[in-house]
């Protein structure tokens, strides 16, 4: 008798699966992450290529499906399936396209060609911010940052970019924040003083800065509040964070952009400071009421 498929959502997987990971044994942490990773792709991937992609023996992928309660991967794609019917679609043509374009249009493509599919990327990258947005996740965020003390903000590599945007909006309102830019390796002295509330805002993506763990890892230490800004719950950043927001990017030539990170980024910075103007705002007094003969 076939074991009938559990009744559940995509994000509820996802967070069972989070919850689960570290307990995982490691081949099957890997196709974890490849799941988190690729959602929109999980429905019609076989299961010999993400093992292969993961390094993994093809019963590790059905192994991980059964160990969350499915009877095979099948069941577990029909979750993905069923989620992404609607949302698949335009992606794959999407890819298709850059397919088209590097394999047989590459030496006819012009180089306007190149920009306009790379802004069309980016574009279908803010469709899916806006379709995965979680209010409460963001409400939390938003008051995580407006309770800090003082607020310290990192990111490595590719994250930089996003860290030093942040500083700068935010430095236009009262907080005290700091940039911790590791200059002259100094990460740890420049979180050093970060304390009980004050809040490190992590922003990293895969491979996961090493720096940015560690910033994390002292944050926790001295018990401030961490708001992680990440591509993936089961990112190694996550069991340090109070609020945790994902940002997917998409990736056009071997290039991820930074739209979506750099628009969350601002985001939570416009509606902070929306908080704080209604916070500061002074009642206007009554209008005197004008006496007549």
């Amino acid at each position: 008798m076939d074991t009938p498929m559990p009744t559940i959502s995509v994000d509820e997987l996802i967070q069972r699966i989070a919850a689960a990971y570290d307990s995982l044994p490691r081949q099957l942490k890997s196709v974890a992450t490849y799941i988190e990773q690729h959602r929109s792709s999980v429905m019609v991937d076989r299961v010999s290529d993400i093992a292969a992609h993961c390094n993994v023996h093809a019963s590790a992928v059905v192994r991980f499906a059964q160990s969350f309660g499915f009877s095979g991967f099948s069941d577990m794609q029909e979750v993905f399936r069923t989620a992404y019917t609607q949302q698949a679609a335009p992606t794959q043509n999407y890819q298709q396209r850059i397919r088209n374009l590097i394999g047989g249009k590459s030496k006819n493509a012009s180089v306007a060609d190149v920009g306009r599919e790379f802004i069309d990327g980016s574009r279908s990258g803010l469709d899916e911010l806006a379709a995965s947005f979680d209010p409460a996740g963001f409400e939390a965020a938003v008051e995580l940052l407006l309770k800090a003390k003082t607020i310290y903000v990192v990111g490595v590599r590719r994250s930089f970019t996003s860290a030093s945007y942040l500083v700068y909006a935010l430095q236009h309102t009262t907080k005290h924040v700091v940039l911790v830019n590791g200059l002259g390796g100094m990460y740890r002295d420049q979180v050093g003083n970060i304390g009980k509330g004050d809040l490190l805002v992590a922003i990293t993506f895969l491979p996961y800065g090493r720096e940015t763990q560690v910033c994390a890892r002292i944050a926790r230490h001295h018990h401030a509040s961490t708001l992680l800004i990440t591509d993936s719950q089961l990112s190694p950043l996550a069991r340090h964070a109070t609020t945790l927001l994902t940002v997917k990017e998409g990736s056009v030539f071997g290039f991820r952009s930074l739209t979506n990170t750099m628009c969350l980024c601002q985001a939570l910075f416009i509606a902070m400071a929306y908080k704080l103007e209604l916070s500061i705002e002074e009642p206007k007094p009554n209008r005197p009421i004008e006496e007549h003969d």
